[in-house]
């Protein structure tokens, strides 16, 4: 899952930051209004989470700015601001959901599974396709309950491929859900980390639950051609 942290707190902002790649999310953050939009204009992301408290343009010019153009993407607001008009005035403007400063990350992580998986009407935390399971919490994917061994990058692409399993995947759509905005888009890095993930899986499952659809992407599940 692709995030981005819009926080001017630059320690607070560094360590969800940290937090969140740790558990294997691609995530770009800023700390202005500004480069806000700039980012909301020119990348694609699965959650926004949003200070209201910014430099340049405020939290609630961004956010109604953003959904002028984008009324899908969830907005996770992050502020100091407690009063139930404060909420509400969020919540109206267009936010998904509002977590008041100071907050745990444990409570952040868990706000963040609820809104990014809601898209895709999954209710349970627990991601399966036969043998193999993803903890969308504990960020771990399991065969047969032994664990597998998978980096940031690797954990990112099955958690994607298990949520959109059914249907092809880009690369361009990994590119865009499973980097952050740093990556070269003429790079080898995608096939590279694919390559590995489906090597794991071989060894675990015993065969490749990911197939080639060519000229359309990768593929978990689904009939077979």
């Amino acid at each position: 899952m692709h995030l981005l942290v819009i926080e001017d707190e630059r320690v607070l902002c560094e360590t969800i930051v940290r937090s969140l790649r740790r558990l294997a999310y691609s995530v770009d953050h800023c700390y202005d209004g500004d480069k806000a939009l700039e980012l909301l204009g020119t990348e694609r992301y699965d959650l926004v989470l949003l200070d209201l408290n910014l430099p340049g343009k405020d939290g609630m010019t961004v956010l109604r700015t953003f959904r002028q153009r984008d009324r899908k993407t969830p907005v996770l607001i992050l502020s100091a601001r407690s009063e139930v008009k404060d909420k509400v005035e969020g919540l109206d403007a267009g936010a998904n959901d509002y977590l008041s400063k100071p907050f745990h990350l444990a409570e952040l992580e868990a706000r963040i599974r609820s809104l990014t998986l809601r898209q895709f009407t999954q209710q349970d935390v627990l991601l399966t396709f036969k043998a193999l399971s993803f903890d969308t919490r504990s960020r771990t994917a399991t065969v047969n309950g032994q664990t597998l061994a998978l980096t940031r990058k690797e954990t990112g692409i099955l958690e994607y491929l298990m949520v959109h399993q059914g249907r092809p995947v880009s690369q361009e759509e990994l590119m865009e859900h499973v980097w952050d905005n740093s990556v070269d888009s003429f790079s080898n890095s995608i096939r590279v980390h694919i390559s590995a993930l489906r090597k794991k899986l071989r060894a675990a499952l015993g065969y490749d639950p990911i197939r080639n659809r060519i000229g359309e992407g990768y593929l978990m599940g689904g009939d077979t051609d």
